[in-house]
């Protein structure tokens, strides 16, 4: 059953979306339900690291945006907000997001999370209807039309993760599948897209690789461009200082936060995470890490550069785009999201193989144990469930160029 994926029906996907969803609204009514003021009933600010975003676009308004790297100023102005028992959350991108804090501090904070969260949302939830809509088979049509699809995006685990934190986690998805859907048909936009993906640097790092090796040019230069149009606003807008700021910052970012596990191992779902978590030195953690993206890396070369279908391609490169980088959280795994769209869109037009329906289960309700499982047992579940996912990801790819004669797909619907 776990490897023919026949357990997977419409029923119990509904069913499991559903229970999820329930649960999650449930969850995060009595969070507000029971909230005092601008703080929940732990005396967190709600939305928790909303309150960083929101923290240092007060400083952009007092035009002070450098302070905002700058970690007593930066928690002393969330105490400020907040209360002076709050905990402190610290601002870690690149100055670029100053823009879009700035924005959102012009509003009540409440008001604020609740457009920010939104707003980012609806382009989540319009990136996945874009890629099921680019299939063009009955099968695809259908789980479009039927709306189960908005279920299952919506009741994703990752999304309540990212929900509840006030965090990025939905813009972060929409850039990236988005990019990935209009690659082939508007390079152009693909280019800005991933370009915007700076403002999380660490999730970018392949994809340049990727365009170059398969000559994507436009995409390439648009997309070189539209980091280079953001150096020169933020330059313009905030000036130097905020450059020295943040590049200050970075190694107390470095060491407190990644390697020192300030956020804590259990949250972080990367290779580096889990040697540390499991007591491996910084030099062996780095080392690992190094090592699986730099097979990544090498893979992806490979098969985008092959004639291998595009769905395969676009999985492959959204889940390597986490794997690849030390420092991801669990609510950055709704970046999954359009990874499960693009591999269920493809199982569902040609037929999904040995134990891919499980897989994507497994990959789909990660982000709800991930951290908690970490946390109590040191058994990391992140990592495992994205690399589960992009082996079968290659050996389909494997099997539609002829590399693995004896190996079929068992093409069957989800019934």
């Amino acid at each position: 059953m776990l490897r023919s994926g026949d357990w997977l029906t419409r029923q119990r996907i509904r069913l499991w979306a559903a229970a999820v969803l329930v649960a999650s609204a449930f969850g995060l009514g009595f969070i507000l339900v029971t909230a005092n003021g601008l703080n929940d009933f732990r005396g967190e600010p709600l939305g928790t690291d909303f309150s960083n975003v929101y923290a240092a676009g007060t400083y952009v308004l007092d035009g002070k945006a450098p302070l905002a790297f700058d970690w007593p100023a930066q928690h002393a102005r969330e105490r400020q907000i907040f209360g002076d028992k709050t905990p402190f959350f610290g601002w870690h991108y690149p100055p670029y997001f100053l823009f879009v804090a700035g924005a959102l501090a012009t509003m009540p904070y409440k008001l604020s999370l609740a457009i920010w969260q939104g707003v980012t949302l609806l382009l989540y939830l319009l990136m996945i209807r874009a890629i099921l809509s680019a299939s063009r088979q009955h099968e695809g049509r259908e789980a479009l039309h039927d709306k189960m699809w908005l279920l299952v995006a919506l009741a994703f685990p990752a999304v309540l993760v990212n929900i509840g934190h006030g965090h990025n986690g939905f813009l972060t998805a929409a850039l990236f599948g988005t990019a990935l859907v209009t690659l082939d048909r508007r390079p152009g936009l693909a280019g800005i897209l991933f370009g915007l993906i700076a403002y999380k640097p660490q999730f970018g790092m392949l994809i340049p690789l990727v365009l170059i090796a398969t000559w994507r040019w436009r995409a390439f230069v648009a997309a070189t461009a539209t980091v280079v149009v953001l150096n020169v606003a933020t330059l313009v807008a905030f000036g130097p200082d905020v450059w020295h700021a943040f590049f200050a910052s970075t190694k107390l970012t470095r060491v407190e936060v990644l390697e020192q596990g300030g956020t804590g191992w259990h949250k972080i779902q990367s290779v580096f995470a889990t040697v540390r978590m499991w007591g491996g030195s910084v030099p062996l953690a780095y080392l690992a890490q190094g090592v699986v993206t730099a097979s990544l890396a090498a893979v992806l070369i490979w098969l985008w550069r092959s004639a291998a279908a595009f769905p395969l391609k676009a999985a492959a490169l959204t889940v390597a785009a986490i794997l690849a980088t030390p420092y991801s959280l669990d609510y950055d795994l709704v970046v999954l999201a359009p990874a499960i769209a693009f591999l269920a869109a493809d199982g569902l037009r040609r037929g999904f193989a040995p134990w891919e329906k499980t897989a994507l289960a497994l990959l789909w309700l990660t982000p709800l144990i991930a951290r908690s499982i970490a946390e109590h047992t040191l058994i990391p579940l992140g990592v495992p469930a994205m690399l589960l996912v992009f082996t079968l990801v290659l050996r389909r790819a494997a099997s539609d160029l002829g590399h693995l004669p004896g190996w079929q797909s068992a093409a069957q619907p989800i019934k």
